[in-house]
């Protein structure tokens, strides 16, 4: 399984990129394997300012319904486009074109509160 070294990530299996101010997060690898193809994504929160874990969308597998969690407060300013008629991307590029949002985060040294990849890689076994 690939955990990219230049990524954050949750106890819910979210991933962040920071750069700058600005996140981009989507679900893991794992993530993304153990909820299976994934039919639909959605979110209705952009524009809105929320608290770190708060739920910002959710994300519609064959056979379950997952809530998305926000892993840094902050305002989201974007949403892919490219999710609503191609949600499979989450599927078949996680941590690239399958991204879920863009936010511009409150505090950047919240994310150092994250986990790195190694130690996201313990916790998945």
């Amino acid at each position: 399984m690939n955990f990219p070294d230049n990524l954050r990530y949750t106890k819910d299996h979210e991933w962040l990129l920071l750069e700058g101010d600005v996140a981009t997060i989507g679900i893991t690898e794992f993530a993304q394997q153990e909820l299976g193809d994934i039919v639909y994504v959605e979110i209705e929160t952009k524009g809105k300012t929320l608290m770190a874990e708060a739920v910002f969308g959710t994300v519609e597998a064959v056979k379950t319904v997952s809530d998305l969690f926000l892993p840094v407060s902050g305002t989201i300013t974007e949403i892919n486009p490219s999710l609503e008629s191609q949600p499979e991307l989450v599927n078949t590029d996680p941590y690239g074109e399958g991204w879920m949002i863009k936010m511009t985060v409150d505090n950047p040294a919240d994310v150092d509160n994250l986990m790195n990849a190694a130690a996201y890689e313990k916790m998945v076994g």
